[in-house]
């Protein structure tokens, strides 16, 4: 019965309300963000966001994290010189949300240390305050970042990845 719901759930959610969630003008703002962010550091942030899981996730009972891995390998976002990219994920459907951190940056930041931002994130989700939660996210991942990868001097903001807010709402 669980996976039932869960499916009808997730084919319940169309792109008309995840475009309430997060408009355009919002993920014009979130990629301004994440390109600042990637000026002070050598780090590379991708955001992910989708309305919901792909038919094959849900009919395997596949969870998040498993959705997450599979993206951050598609999106390259491990493909960096220092090994230090980070993906943020956001399941909106499930208001669900996974940080895959590349080995380089993993060496340096244990996996419960991700914790924090993923709770600050959840609560600015639980009332209605996405794009609030993912800016909070992409500083604090970036403060991480410019700690442990500060940009040098020679190779400034070297942008290694696209900026722009991996939309998969559809």
């Amino acid at each position: 019965m669980v996976r039932l719901l869960r499916f009808l759930k997730h084919r319940w959610w169309d792109e008309r309300t995840a475009r309430r969630v997060l408009d355009e003008a919002a993920l014009q703002r979130l990629q301004q963000r994440v390109a600042a962010s990637e000026q002070r550091h050598s780090g590379q942030i991708r955001v992910c966001v989708e309305a919901s899981l792909p038919l094959s996730y849900l009919w395997r009972n596949a969870d998040v994290r498993e959705r997450a891995l599979s993206l951050f390998g598609k999106l390259r976002v491990w493909d960096t010189e220092h090994n230090n990219g980070v993906l943020i994920y956001v399941l909106l459907v499930e208001q669900d949300i996974e940080i895959v951190a590349d080995r380089g940056l993993a060496r340096h930041i244990p996996p419960d240390q991700w914790q924090p931002l993923i709770d600050h994130m959840a609560q600015a989700f639980a009332q209605g305050r996405f794009e609030d939660g993912l800016a909070r996210a992409i500083d604090e991942v970036g403060a991480l970042l410019e700690r442990h990868f500060p940009a040098s001097p020679e190779r400034p903001g070297q942008n290694e990845l696209p900026d722009t807010v991996v939309d998969l709402r559809r």
